[in-house]
């Protein structure tokens, strides 16, 4: 495989107002006078992507959004579109975010659907799996992760780009990590089963790893087979922690 350039995504979810923008602003002005080895993206929450747009508009910083729904529009209050995220100024979108499959009972069909729907917006998801403790302890990691990635990508993705993160449940915001070894595990039967899924068209997707990535970890993690990146959460809500990752590519 060759390998793409890696992808540093912040997942703000559901934290920020318009002072925290400021963070966003300091992160430009650093990555604007040192130039980062990888691609860079803030996930803010929706009422924050059209002023963070403008905050780093012209710089490198990307902007997506958390979630979307399948539909283009429609009767569905509370809800926004990948059309909404794109013309607020996004140009990624996470999906299948494991707080979405459990907190809000999304299946794989459900993150599928929202992936056309991203792709037919111009949007280029980022699409999550993981497993839980529970299959973790049983043995179950690879297996589950490899059906969520067969069923939640759609064929179309062959011609798009796009991005997978590995975030194994039990690591997400609670300062627990994975082995180095258990990481590459995990993220080398991801590819497989990408390819298996879409051919040649999958073989140059990064894979992210997600789960309390910090700066003290960040470059380890970042340097075992097929991590093509992060999906950050806490660490990326203030710059200077947020530089500390991107900094460790």
């Amino acid at each position: 495989m060759t390998e793409s350039i890696k992808l540093i995504a912040g997942n703000w979810k559901m934290n920020g107002v318009g002072e925290s923008l400021e963070e966003a602003a300091a992160l430009r002005v650093s990555l604007d006078a040192e130039a980062a080895n990888c691609r860079v993206a803030l996930c803010p929450p929706a009422t924050l992507i059209e002023r963070m747009s403008a905050t780093v508009g012209g710089s490198a910083i990307e902007v997506g959004g958390q979630d979307c729904h399948a539909a283009a529009s429609g009767a569905f209050t509370g809800s926004v579109s990948a059309e909404m995220l794109a013309d607020a100024g996004a140009n990624l979108v996470i999906l299948g975010h494991s707080e979405r499959r459990t907190g809000f009972g999304e299946t794989n069909a459900d993150v599928a659907a929202k992936v056309e729907a991203a792709l037919a917006a111009g949007l280029e998801p980022i699409i999550c799996v993981g497993e839980t403790l529970e299959q973790r302890e049983a043995g179950e990691a690879v297996a589950v992760v490899s059906e969520q990635v067969m069923q939640s990508l759609p064929q179309s993705l062959s011609c798009n780009a796009f991005a997978v993160a590995y975030e194994p449940v039990w690591a997400i915001g609670t300062g627990l990590t994975p082995t180095l070894e258990q990481i590459e595990e995990v993220h080398v039967a991801v590819r497989a089963a990408i390819v298996a899924r879409l051919g040649a068209g999958g073989e140059k997707a990064p894979i992210l790893y997600g789960g309390s990535v910090k700066p003290s970890n960040a470059k380890e993690i970042l340097n075992v087979k097929e991590v093509g990146g992060a999906l950050v959460g806490g660490a990326s809500l203030k710059a200077e922690d947020f530089l500390g990752i991107i900094r460790a590519v």
